[in-house]
């Protein structure tokens, strides 16, 4: 019941956290290509907005302003420019171009043979280091556990489809069947004999309940939740949970989840404080390091107040990864027990929320008002 942690593509921010004006006006005087991305600038003169590295005129600093993102500066009245194409820089995915572009040199490699960071960072038009940089602020880690968690879905995909466990270890570029079992809780969240077989032995049960917020759904294995969702019909919701665990055994039972489904309503409800590590709501949700530091600190956030993605990144320690904190809070499969809706834009603004912003908006609205009395 692994989730695929690194997956493309993956829902894009809206906005992250600029540079200070100084540091990006030093970029734009440099024509720097590493800050493509990070920042946008725009021209009062002229009325257009560029990548920090157009090679147009450098234009006078009192004209200047920077933006986080080509919608923000469109949204200021701007227009992208006609030479280096701002809007065209980031692609569907939400990720940036090299970025994109890296992660399909490394994909398209052999799986024995992947090229190294530096040859693709070449190829995208940057530093080894400057690559490096952008794999941790867009996608939440290092090229190399970036490669190492393809290699995992590789293995995964390849049992799915009929290999044998030695074909698929090999075939996704395993070395020793010793490296896959020594960590096959992390790459299956079971054995790989026994995740051929179909997920055998990872078995979730499920039950849907009402609310203020529409219909619940609490999804267990014996180890503990494994998926809250909030929604307006029972179908939609067992759906999703379908295509989150497609390998798993999945059945409704709704005698036995009675003191989870309990926990979770008393969180939705604010009458109790949502943490981790609590006893009444033990979890068993698969994530990276780094989305379980941005879940840890969501839940350390008070209720009724929110963060910007910026100022999560910086409370963990990882001020440049506030795409990768919306990432995370994308990815987070347990609504409320990890409250992700307490996440905000750089605005203030209540970007996306799998459950939809106007339930996000009820839930802090509601959280709000509790404190206050």
């Amino acid at each position: 019941m692994t989730q695929h942690p690194l997956s493309l593509p993956i829902l894009a921010l809206a906005t992250h956290t600029l540079p200070d004006p100084d540091t990006s006006w030093q970029a734009l005087l440099r024509r720097d290509r590493a800050f493509n991305g990070r920042f946008w600038f725009s021209v009062k003169s002229t009325g257009v907005y560029c990548l920090p590295s157009c090679a147009a005129r450098t234009p006078l600093r009192r004209n200047v302003d920077f933006h986080a993102s080509p919608d923000a500066a469109e949204a200021a009245g701007f227009r992208a420019c006609k030479r280096c194409k701002p809007r065209d820089w980031l692609t569907e995915t939400g990720l940036s171009r090299p970025v994109a572009r890296a992660c399909a040199l490394f994909d398209s490699a052999e799986a024995d043979t992947a090229p190294s960071l530096a040859a693709v960072a070449r190829q995208v038009g940057l530093s080894s280091g400057a690559l490096s940089k952008r794999f941790v602020a867009e996608l939440g880690v290092n090229p190399r556990d970036w490669l190492a968690a393809r290699k995992r879905l590789r293995f995964r995909k390849a049992l799915r489809g009929g290999e044998t466990v030695a074909g698929a270890l090999y075939g996704a570029g395993y070395g020793s069947p010793s490296r896959v079992y020594e960590s096959s809780d992390k790459t299956l969240g079971m054995t790989p004999a026994t995740y051929a077989k179909g997920g055998a032995g990872a078995h979730i049960d499920y039950t849907t309940v009402d609310s203020d917020y529409g219909r619940v759904l609490v999804a267990a294995t014996h180890k503990g939740i494994a998926a809250v969702f909030l929604g307006d019909n029972d179908r939609a919701l067992e759906k999703s949970l379908q295509n989150d665990f497609p390998a798993a055994d999945i059945a409704r039972n709704d005698n036995t989840l009675g003191p989870r489904v309990k926990s979770v309503l008393a969180r939705l409800y604010g009458r109790k404080p949502t943490a981790l590590d609590a006893p009444d709501v033990p979890l068993d949700i698969v994530g990276t390091a780094f989305q379980w530091k941005v879940w840890k600190a969501l839940t350390e956030i008070p209720a009724g107040q929110t963060r910007t993605y910026g100022e999560i990144a910086r409370r963990i320690g990882e001020p440049k990864a506030a795409r990768a904190v919306g990432r995370a809070c994308a990815t987070n499969q347990a609504a409320v027990v990890i409250p992700c809706h307490r996440a905000v834009g750089a605005d203030g603004s209540l970007t996306g929320y799998r459950w939809g912003v106007t339930r996000k908006e009820r839930l802090l609205a509601e959280e709000r008002r509790r404190s206050s009395t």
